[in-house]
């Protein structure tokens, strides 16, 4: 099968040319980087890069393919990946699908055979940008002026593109080799009793949810525009505020439902909840 030819064209005019890989379309958002040399599968599923197109500094991905437990939601969320080289046969016993496949169900484009590291210390050097990564269009001078259009992240609120829309108790702890992921039920009774935390969803990654079962917790995931008043009629130990996409300013409502909260309920966070 022959290769097929992409272009990344960031907002100030660089470009970088590589190849396809994935879904073949063209795809725009901030692009950034991540120096993880694992857990490619974890990125692309993390809802907190919603709206971003994320450059893997580690050269080669796609080695172990995909499996349906290492992941943080229920789908990808990265609007494009960017990578060195991207491996089309993954080898690993767990895998059940590939990387290009993957993305290609998922209508994500990829590029590969870039120079990632001249692009992480661009994006190092002088923070990130809007880019547009397409392998339909190959106009350098185009490309450029669509990721100079492209709406910047700050103020929009991307949270209730990710976030849950009902109530949903976590029943699920840590994962085991041989047994899978163990029930919550299993924590509650080593635990003796069981605090109840509210986990406020502004795009939560799963594993954060199975480390506190798994630290012998009772959680509840609430979706983000969920009022103080309706969480602390649930009468909780605790609230927990998660991770998510974009700019804290872009959601009002959350900061104003934390403002009510705080004296009344012990409140802790990360990322976009910190």
């Amino acid at each position: 099968m022959s290769e097929k030819r992409a272009i990344l064209a960031l907002a100030d005019g660089t470009l970088f040319r590589g190849t396809a890989f994935g879904y073949e379309g063209e795809t725009g958002g901030e692009v950034v980087f991540h120096t993880a040399m694992t857990g490619y599968q974890e990125v692309l599923t993390d809802p907190s890069y919603k709206g971003q197109m994320v450059t893997m500094t580690y050269p080669e991905i796609g080695n172990t393919g995909i499996n349906p437990e290492d992941v943080e939601s229920t789908r990808p969320w990265v609007e494009g990946f960017i990578v060195r080289e991207a491996w089309r046969i993954p080898s690993n016993w767990r895998h059940v699908e590939s990387l290009d496949g993957y993305l290609r169900r998922y209508h994500i484009c990829g590029i590969d055979g870039i120079d990632t590291r001249a692009l992480t210390r661009r994006l190092r050097d002088g923070g990130s940008q809007m880019g547009v990564l397409s392998s339909i269009d190959l106009d350098g001078k185009r490309l450029v002026e669509k990721a100079r259009g492209l709406p910047p992240i700050v103020g929009r609120d991307l949270v209730r593109e990710v976030t849950s829309d009902r109530v949903v108790r976590w029943e699920i702890g840590d994962w085991d080799l041989a047994m899978g992921y163990l029930p919550a039920a299993e924590y509650h009774r080593k635990f003796g009793r069981v605090p109840k935390v509210v986990a406020l969803d502004f795009g939560i990654k799963q594993n954060i949810l199975r480390m506190l079962v798994t630290h012998g917790m009772e959680v509840t995931l609430v979706p983000a525009e969920t009022s103080a008043a309706e969480i602390l009629a649930r009468k909780p130990d605790g609230v927990f505020l998660s991770n998510g996409p974009g700019d804290p300013e872009g959601v009002p409502y959350a900061v104003r439902t934390v403002r009510e909260l705080l004296g009344k309920v012990p409140v802790f966070g990360i990322c976009l909840g910190h």
